[in-house]
């Protein structure tokens, strides 16, 4: 049975520009208190191999608070980190994404369902107030 892209991902619509949707996601993430370890222009990466791809950006994002605690739950938890937010441009929209951070509770038993919702309700909360 496949997972629906709704159950790990939450994904919104906003009017703003690619960019402006780039640069608003990073100031949401700053209000938040989390930090920014990378931001990879995927479509800019790839031209430069000679592939054309429409815009990507991946802002990789961390609140280090929560990722002591879950690695010290399991050290393999790391699979899930930095938390990612994706903006993209798909059938004429641009589009702000995550997957759901608790989504990783169904991976690893010793991971609370609540403390990683309580991590996702941070990620969801940087979307929203970016679009």
């Amino acid at each position: 049975m496949y997972m629906r892209l709704e159950d790990f991902a939450y994904i919104v619509n906003t009017q703003k520009s690619f960019d402006e949707a780039a640069v608003s996601v990073l100031s949401a993430v700053e209000k938040k208190g989390w930090m920014v370890f990378n931001v990879i222009g995927i479509n800019e990466r790839l031209a430069a191999k000679g592939f054309e791809q429409k815009p990507l950006k991946i802002i990789e994002i961390c609140n280090g608070k929560h990722a002591n605690h879950f690695l010290n739950k399991s050290r393999f938890v790391s699979l899930f980190m930095p938390c990612r937010i994706n903006i993209l441009e798909e059938d004429g929209k641009v589009k702000i994404a995550s997957m759901r951070p608790a989504t990783m509770s169904q991976f690893f038993p010793e991971v609370d369902r609540e403390e990683a919702e309580a991590v996702e309700k941070d990620v969801i909360g940087i979307i929203d107030s970016a679009k």
